[in-house]
């Protein structure tokens, strides 16, 4: 059994969401639950794994070894029933790096990608930094008989209003970040009939697709059919369920050799596909049957979160609901039964609740109304949260 109450300071260890809050929100006495990783302890057996290595008085260049994307290949294979070879994983150093990549990679100054928002704001800044155009394909909200967000569907219509002949790649996410949806295949089937008729390829961001809730299924875009897998190219990694975001451990899948080809040749020769000597080391600890143990565990203890902040926003703050994912540590917040704009609400939250969550706006103009709430952490500290948000309100 694992320690998830356990209170672990990362204040002044260099880390971006204690470190950074004054330079963020302007002051550093809150309570951080913002950025997307996890305050729990990275698991035992991948910090020796490390030490282990450290061990050894050299560090120099190394080789992931023969085994390595067997290992992954298999961990793929046996979370998703995705069969996939060695030989289409590749390394790459971070997922947003990878979108810039696929970008410069198949893309012209002018070309169009399309993003779904409200969707994790790299993927416009990455694309538009490059010198490309984005176009949004807003995905439709679906309420409850409340009124309060339920869940997001893709709007496939307006996706084909918008694909002209300068659209040449969309990204995905899938679970979707802030919403935590996991799409239905049939709708992951119905894109990739629309992109591969448009010759659109598909970069699939899947970084929360072992961050699984409550049975809920994760379909790998590149899964659902023949078409999905001539336009995707897909990002995943270990870093959201094992807590090891800052060892860099990422790998892409392509399938299609006319996309593997030129994207592969771009990634080796500008050595972006070669894994630093401790990502190699904690994936490969990751992805054992102690890491299957560790990741239930870890699940059980997430969903619990979720549930608690669900049960007590109804119970003690019913303006505001969590829209429960499908998948993730990450909880968006409906908030707008407060009847606040976007500044007053994050004013709330930041200065009057001391709170350090993300503003719902900086996943889009869809986002106001909204806050992302990370319940990847001790539940006393939710609960301290929580108290601290209704009290601001009852002031």
């Amino acid at each position: 059994m694992y320690d998830f109450d356990e209170i672990i300071d990362r204040r002044g260890t260099r880390c971006i969401k204690y470190d950074t809050l004054r330079e963020h929100f302007g002051r550093s006495d809150l309570n951080a639950l913002w950025v997307a990783d996890m305050d729990f302890r990275t698991p035992e057996f991948i910090l020796d794994a490390l030490r282990r290595r450290l061990d050894h008085p050299v560090l120099g260049y190394p080789t992931t070894g023969d085994d390595y994307f067997e290992i992954v290949s298999r961990w793929v294979a046996d979370l998703h029933g995705w069969q996939v070879p060695a030989k289409d994983f590749r390394y790459v150093p971070g997922i947003v790096k990878g979108f810039g990549f696929a970008e410069r990679c198949f893309l012209q100054p002018g070309d169009k990608v399309i993003i779904q928002k409200p969707v994790y704001h790299p993927f416009r800044i990455v694309a538009e930094e490059s010198g490309f155009e984005v176009v949004n394909n807003p995905l439709r909200p679906v309420y409850d008989a409340d009124g309060f967000l339920q869940t997001y569907e893709m709007d496939l219509e307006d996706l084909e209003r918008k694909i002209d002949a300068r659209t040449r790649m969309l990204i995905l996410c899938n679970p979707h970040n802030p919403g935590g949806v996991c799409f239905p295949v049939e709708t992951l089937h119905a894109l990739a009939e629309i992109c591969e008729r448009h010759g659109i390829i598909v970069v699939s961001d899947e970084i929360h697709c072992e961050m699984l809730l409550n049975g809920a299924q994760h379909h790998p875009f590149a899964s659902v059919s023949e078409a999905a897998a001539r336009c995707a190219i897909t990002f995943m990694a270990p870093s959201k369920t094992f807590n090891i975001a800052g060892v860099v451990s990422s790998y892409v899948i392509v399938q299609n050799p006319e996309i593997a080809k030129p994207f592969f040749k771009y990634l080796e020769s500008n050595e972006t596909d070669y894994p630093p000597i401790f990502s190699a080391e904690a994936t490969r600890a990751a992805y054992t049957e102690a890491g299957k143990a560790w990741r239930a565990e870890m699940l059980a203890y997430v969903q619990g979160n979720i549930d608690f902040v669900d049960g007590w926003l109804r119970a003690n703050l019913p303006q505001v609901r969590a829209v429960r994912p499908q998948a993730s540590f990450l909880v968006w917040l409906d908030c707008r039964k407060l009847g606040l704009p976007q500044p007053a609400l994050v004013d709330l939250f930041v200065n009057k609740a001391r709170l350090a969550l993300n503003d719902g706006t900086v996943f889009g103009p869809e986002g106001e109304g909204f806050m992302r709430l990370n319940a990847g952490c001790p539940r006393s500290l939710l609960q301290s949260a929580l108290e601290s948000l209704a009290a601001a309100l009852g002031r």
